[in-house]
């Protein structure tokens, strides 16, 4: 398979320099800083976000969650990411704005229920597709919440999604799709083939723990990823 037809790989949960060049020498194709996320243990600042952005030997994805325009605008100024990536309940008329108003690309991920299918209320799902496509987003991301908890958690949960129901929508897609949610070294073949995802995105799957990325995990992973 050619590096140009193989899925992509986004290595999300990126803290340090040294993580962003083991995720670009195992082979990963984009890396994930997530900048002030209250919820997330992964989280930095603006100031480390910009030390990575500048020397990670591969594209850097800054991820923010339910911030304004103003202050995407600014964080996306100082940081200088290749894309951002829109964590939280922004609107398709955030995006349009934003759009506008940054010249990096522009990724909004969309949520699909942990467990089984009839969690997943398709025909919102759908809508709020094409809604982000008519906005002007460039990727959209499929990522898992756990509603099993108070509040719920939005990413980065290690849990998955019903597969089949993530299959569907991304084959009824009009935008590229990432595909998050539990994806791992031992499943992540089976994922590709079952959901045919532009490209898959993890963070806790390649990890040695919370925040520390796995160069052995990494390894299998693009081996796993690149095996026809």
């Amino acid at each position: 398979m050619s590096d140009e037809s193989r899925c992509k790989v986004k290595i999300c949960g990126t803290t340090s320099i040294h993580d962003a060049c083991l995720a670009a020498d195992a082979g990963a194709d984009y890396s994930g800083v997530l900048v002030d996320v209250a919820s997330s243990e992964r989280s930095l600042t603006t100031p480390q976000a910009v030390e990575i952005a500048k020397d990670s030997p591969i594209p850097t994805v800054l991820l923010l969650y339910n911030r304004t325009t103003p202050d995407i605008q600014e964080a996306v100024s100082q940081i200088q990411p290749y894309a951002v990536q829109l964590l939280g309940q922004e609107t398709p008329q955030q995006v349009e704005k934003l759009k506008r108003g940054v010249t990096c690309q522009l990724w909004k991920s969309i949520y699909l229920p942990a467990g089984s299918p009839e969690n997943v209320d398709m025909q919102a799902a759908r809508a709020q597709m094409q809604e982000f496509h008519n906005a002007g987003a460039d990727f959209l991301l499929f990522d898992t919440v756990d509603i099993s908890i108070d509040p719920p958690r939005y990413g980065g949960t290690g849990k998955t999604c019903d597969w089949r129901v993530a299959a569907q929508l991304i084959a009824e897609s009009p935008l590229p799709v990432f595909f998050a949610g539990g994806i791992r070294p031992e499943n992540v073949k089976s994922a590709i083939e079952t959901i045919a995802p532009y490209g898959i995105d993890l963070c806790s799957g390649v990890e040695a723990s919370k925040g520390v990325k796995d160069k052995q995990k990494l390894e299998r992973l693009m081996q796993q990823v690149q095996i026809p």
